[in-house]
């Protein structure tokens, strides 16, 4: 059940430099410094919703001014295992305030603690929260919502697609996923970046052994090292939903995007790196082409040799990347 909870307001100061070029006598000359255009970022926490004493929260974030603005959802990554809000896209936020978006960052439930159901449950509720009581709390318009993540941020962004009321108007996932259960994610590992960490079942086991969190930074354990052990195991399906991937793979079917693409599922542009270890290619690929057979309007920005992050692809490619992200934004919240 949603719950607006308390409110607290932070502002930061965005500081923009502007060179000029003066030519003329000396005194001119020494006004050629960099001259700072200052940008006020409110910041606004909220508490979306309440699970026992467990205060789930969202970040708003908004340019300083008046008047009613469309707005994003950002949705933080961490294999469902790692993260919070705070862990944004630097470079997307300020492009989506700049264009006058009001972006609203969520947290969830983290696995193992909380398993799959109650975690797709918070994103649904936050998705609602921001439809519902968006327009009176931080005066958005919501009659179109876009919504935007990356990695396991990017599965939920998708997963809005086909589980959140009303459907969002555009959704962009970056290096995301809509399979949980293939052989990438239910069998071991051979990737180094999975083996960087090594330890014992008890011991990852223990990482994880507290009460339900939505900010890893309160896990007393290393949620890192627990996702390390489940690559290296191919147990990630089964950690973070309870239910064995070969045997019980039908009861994951519900939280599959790749799975419920149908003709009403929103546009959608996927972005995603060719040499990706973490969260394969292939995944986009696939979404990719379910969406082409259900005629959903959609495109898939591939950018070679890429990893997961997009670290290591053509910064001309990847610069180009984002304004494409502002582009189908704009052009699918009709501004």
């Amino acid at each position: 059940m949603a719950a607006t909870g308390g409110i607290v307001l932070r502002i930061i100061e965005r500081r923009r430099f502007l060179k000029f070029s003066i030519c003329g006598a000396a005194v001119l000359a020494v006004r050629s410094h960099l001259h700072a255009q200052v940008k006020q970022v409110c910041i606004s926490t909220y508490v979306y919703k309440r699970v026992g004493n467990l205060e789930i929260k969202a970040d708003v974030y908004r340019l300083g001014g008046e008047g009613i603005r469309p707005v994003v959802v950002w949705i933080h990554g961490g294999a469902l295992i790692m993260g919070h809000r705070e862990w944004t896209d630097g470079r997307l936020k300020d492009m989506l305030l700049d264009a006058g978006y009001v972006l609203v960052s969520i947290d969830y439930r983290l696995a193992p603690e909380t398993k799959l159901p109650n975690i797709i449950e918070d994103l649904e509720d936050a998705y609602s929260w921001v439809y519902e009581r968006g327009p009176d709390l931080f005066n958005v318009d919501t009659s179109r919502i876009a919504v935007l993540g990356s990695s396991a941020g990017g599965y939920l962004t998708l997963t809005t697609g086909f589980r959140a009321e009303p459907r969002p108007s555009a959704l962009v996932s970056f290096y995301g996923y809509g399979d949980l259960i293939g052989d990438w994610y239910s069998s071991p590992s051979p990737h180094p970046r999975h083996h960087q960490v090594k330890m014992s079942k008890e011991e990852a086991y223990r990482q994880v052994s507290g009460p339900p969190i939505s900010d890893s930074r309160d896990r007393s354990g290393e949620g890192g090292a627990f996702y390390q052990f489940c690559r290296q195991h191919g147990i990630w399906p089964e950690a973070v939903s309870g239910w064995d991937p070969h045997e019980e793979k039908e009861k994951f079917f519900p939280y599959m995007p790749v799975k419920n693409v149908t003709a009403e599922y929103p546009p959608t542009l996927l972005i995603h790196g060719t040499s990706d270890t973490d969260v394969p290619y292939e995944q986009s690929l696939m979404m990719s082409g379910q969406l082409k057979s259900q005629g959903v309007e959609h495109k898939l920005i591939t950018i070679p040799d890429a990893e997961h992050g997009l670290g290591g692809g053509d910064p001309k490619q990847i610069d180009a990347a984002y304004e494409s992200v502002l582009s189908f934004i704009n052009s699918r919240m009709k501004r």
